[in-house]
């Protein structure tokens, strides 16, 4: 009978698994400090100390989801691999009785214990990064692009278009966040097929965004021009029908059902806000001197606003990107909690921390406090980042 571990040697064993990403994350810092004039922004933020520590938690977790899901490195056991001998166990007890096979090289503990259902808590912790950074960042991204897209020009023309997107855009505001979040996720709202539809209409967005940003910056290089959008079109095009209708004639790109639901509503929840943001930008930088010199040159309004505009607004809109993926991270967090959203069995944060949260009174603690605190080093770190990339771009 193989002996449990004490904290030191849990501790260790933890730490040499994160070999990948401690290796990854040393090297990105030595190489961005060495040519950290070179990078611009991203550079400066190795002159900010709180902006370092919140860009070494983010990539903590970047890189730990990129070595996990894509070299299936770092977590010791499947994450739903169970064993009933193992439920509830502490940390450090080997296990025995694995139901399913491990993985090869799979280790002999349960490093962090294990869960009610007898699962590996390090492993789902591990697991559960995966869904974050595939969900947040890439969602806010998508809303991003639908708030800037309408952002843009409602704040250089202004008129009944602004009048118009603003209202709708107040109207989603209005509803309190996380009860938008909470009720677009809702079964009977999924079976009425409303987030399919609404997936058609906001995921079109980045393809018109993309053309329309090429149309406006080589109108004059023809051949460029058409090669960039045929691109655009094929290649967007095809993500498009794959990811929002589930519809990919090659058969290579869908999003699972419960995932594109998530995708949806974090899209939807976003972007009238970013459209509000971006709209206060423009209104404010079109009446800037370099604004009126574009238009004297005869440059096209979607010119100005893409080229001349949009750049130089970067970096309150980089910091909005920052704390927005971070309030999207505490929101899955909210519907794993609540039991929504992702697969029931899905290796998620939230729904590892309700989990372990009715085995806290029993003073059973390894199986919400490891899930707890990974959403909040993630989310701490985007704070710092942002707060970071702020302190730098005031700089400019």
């Amino acid at each position: 009978m193989t002996d449990p571990l004490g904290w030191g040697a849990i501790l260790g064993q933890i730490t040499l698994l994160f070999t990948p990403t401690l290796i990854a994350l040393v090297v990105t810092f030595v190489v961005s400090i060495l040519y950290k004039r070179k990078l611009g922004l991203y550079g400066k933020l190795f002159d900010s100390t709180i902006g370092m520590i919140g860009l070494g938690l983010v990539l903590f977790w970047v890189y730990t989801a990129l070595f996990a899901g894509v070299f299936d490195l770092i977590a010791t056991h499947g994450a739903l691999d169970q064993s009933v001998s193992m439920k509830k166990k502490p940390p450090g007890t080997p296990y025995s009785k694995l139901i399913g096979t491990p993985p090869p090289g799979a280790g002999p503990y349960y490093l962090l214990g294990g869960d009610n259902l007898g699962r590996d808590v390090f492993s789902r912790m591990i697991a559960g990064s995966i869904k974050v950074i595939l969900i947040a960042p890439f969602a806010t991204i998508f809303a991003f692009m639908v708030g800037v897209t309408l952002g843009l020009p409602a704040g250089y023309y202004g008129g009944k278009f602004d009048t118009v997107l603003s209202f709708i855009a107040n109207l989603v505001m209005a509803f309190p966040v996380i009860l938008l979040f909470y009720l677009l996720v809702t079964p009977e709202i999924i079976h009425t097929g409303l987030p399919v539809y609404m997936a058609g209409i906001l995921f079109i967005f980045p393809i018109v965004f993309l053309s329309v940003l090429w149309q406006s910056r080589y109108r004059t290089q023809p051949a460029k021009r058409n090669l960039y959008l045929a691109v655009t079109l094929i290649f967007g095009g095809w993500l498009y029908l794959g990811i929002a209708w589930d519809a990919d004639p090659l058969g290579l790109v869908r999003f699972p059902p419960n995932l594109l639901v998530v995708f949806v509503a974090v899209v939807f929840v976003n972007a009238p806000t970013v459209f509000r943001i971006v709209r206060g930008l423009v209104l404010d930088i079109k009446t800037r001197d370099y604004v009126a010199a574009a238009q004297t040159r005869g440059e096209g309004p979607w010119y100005i606003m893409l080229w001349e505009i949009l750049p130089n607004a970067r970096g309150p809109l980089l910091v909005d990107f920052c704390l927005r993926v971070g309030y999207t991270t505490i929101l899955l967090g909210t519907l794993g909690f609540f039991g929504l959203g992702l697969e029931s069995e899905s290796a998620d944060w939230g729904k590892m921390i309700i989990d372990g949260r009715k085995l806290l009174s029993a003073n059973i603690l390894h199986i919400a406090i490891p899930p707890a605190l990974a959403l909040l080093s993630l989310v701490l770190g985007l704070n710092f980042l942002a707060d970071g990339l702020r302190e730098e771009s005031l700089k400019d």
